[in-house]
């Protein structure tokens, strides 16, 4: 009980001196809120609105179905053009998409001879030119097969293609970035924290004090990653309901609660990463220096930005031995997917395994440390 205590009081302690450390509060308010906002809304994968002009040289009714085809919100209303001013009008940027119908086509189409259709982009933003692309092509050709089926009474395709779209019906980037956003900020966020702390101590000379007090090294850091991970996962709770479902208005299909009780096992090595970088860095600046190596291999290789089965198989699997990689999988099962705890268990038990191991070295290391110190 007497542990427990100064576990628990050490942490009132941190907790306020996080409180009075502006930076670091800011930060925290920003990761979990405007940032998220920011790459949500400003990293759209998908096509929208693009300005597409088409030439029609055909002016058959052929070639104004294929004009107005094309609806928002994908592409803007089409503007007619003329052939002579395609390459000044691109070269100016004023269109993505121009769609030249050659003259004849109709009737070409009619007769079978497979006439040409030119589509030109301007493939500076190369995802959008590339989705946009796909789709034309695919309306077009909708509306030919269409147009034959009423003219000549050809029969259409015996096999309809149906796709369904599961757990991100409209495909909206912003449901994917958003939530993936705050899963990586909960670890950039639990190694800056308890390592700052560390480092705060040594740099105002109250980790002396802490040491010659009746208390272990094991209560000292446990009182900081207590601390500093309620501070995340409070940040973590109100970021998803307010920011997450009410500002975006993104569809969270699984569990808030259980993904918490997650995020809380996975903060033992999060913290635990802190505490390690805090007791080999001397200074803020080091522990900035330190952290950078860390986490971005930890958060590019994790699969909450390309999946791991992009990555070569012996890196894939090398990565399993990270928590970080067993975090995304569970978050994203529990939130886009809804998956229950029969599902994301092993994924838990990972973690907590892994991510305990790494804990205990940590605790280790940190009692090395103030030994020395000591």
């Amino acid at each position: 009980m007497r542990k427990a205590a100064n576990i628990y009081w050490l942490g009132v302690k941190e907790l306020r001196s996080f409180l009075h450390d502006y930076v670091l509060l800011a930060l925290v308010v920003y990761a979990f809120s405007l940032a998220v906002i920011m790459q949500a809304r400003s990293n759209s994968q998908e096509l929208h609105n693009a300005s597409i002009a088409i030439v029609d040289e055909d002016q058959s009714e052929l070639s104004r179905r294929i004009a107005h085809a094309f609806l928002p919100p994908l592409f803007q209303p089409p503007k007619l053009i003329a052939e002579r001013d395609v390459d000044g009008l691109m070269n100016k940027g004023r269109y993505t998409f121009v769609i030249d119908i050659p003259p004849n086509f109709q009737r070409d189409v009619l007769g079978g001879r497979r006439p040409g259709l030119q589509i030109d982009v301007d493939a500076t933003a190369m995802v959008q030119a590339g989705l946009g692309s796909g789709y034309a092509q695919q309306i077009v050709s909708a509306e030919i097969a269409d147009f034959l089926s009423r003219s000549e009474g050809t029969p259409l395709s015996t096999v309809n293609l149906d796709v369904r779209v599961a757990f991100n019906p409209n495909i909206t980037t912003a449901w994917f970035t958003s939530v993936m956003g705050i899963i990586n900020n909960v670890t950039m966020l639990a190694i800056i924290l308890s390592g700052a702390a560390i480092v705060r101590e040594r740099e105002h000379g109250t980790m002396d004090h802490l040491l010659v007090m009746p208390l272990t090294p094991f209560e000292i850091a446990m009182s900081k990653v207590w601390a500093n991970g309620l501070v995340i996962t409070v940040a973590v709770g109100l970021a998803l309901y307010l920011v997450v479902r009410l500002m975006l208005g993104v569809a969270i299909a699984g569990s808030i609660p259980l993904f918490m009780v997650g995020v809380v096992i996975y903060l033992f090595f999060a913290t635990a990463v802190g505490i390690f970088l805090g007791t080999i860095a001397r200074s803020m600046p080091q522990l900035g220096l330190l952290f950078m190596l860390v986490y971005l291999p930890m958060n590019m290789l994790s699969g909450s930005n390309t999946p791991l089965e992009s990555m070569p198989p012996w890196l894939a699997t090398a990565m399993q031995a990270s928590p970080s990689t067993h975090f995304v999988s569970f978050a994203q099962s529990i939130l886009y997917r809804g998956a229950g705890i029969d599902v994301v268990w092993p994924e838990f038990l990972a973690v907590a395994l892994i991510g305990g191991l790494f804990f205990g070295l940590a605790i280790l290391r940190f009692r090395s440390v103030a030994a020395q110190a000591a």
